[in-house]
């Protein structure tokens, strides 16, 4: 298949439940590794930024999970504002989004 032939097929509309799965477990594995990595610069555990830093990949691994509560639900890809499909492109990038842009620039 030449790679114009490539951008010019649909695109899924949605991942598939394995699809998801496999980018969620990549996003947590790479939020582990820098945790991890957190606790081994030998800075101080009050250090403002890397409790900032803590908290922010921490946050992100819950929203990791719920998103593998929203796969096992069926509802994963859908947002949760609007009940709208959140355009895969997004999801291939940001897998644990709950939201599609449209909604979070309106609650932003």
């Amino acid at each position: 298949m030449s790679p114009d032939a490539a951008r010019t097929e649909p695109r899924l509309e949605r991942l598939t439940a394995q699809e998801a799965r496999r980018r969620l477990e990549h996003a947590r594995g790479t939020r582990l590794i820098q945790l991890q990595a957190l606790g081994e610069t030998g800075q101080s555990a009050g250090d403002p930024l890397m409790s900032s830093q803590r908290d922010s990949i921490e946050r992100v691994l819950k929203e990791i999970d719920e998103a593998f509560a929203r796969v096992d639900a069926g509802t994963y890809g859908t947002c949760v504002a609007c009940a709208k499909p959140v355009p895969v492109e997004r999801l291939e990038i940001l897998p644990y989004t709950r939201h599609c842009v449209a909604c979070l620039r309106r609650d932003a």
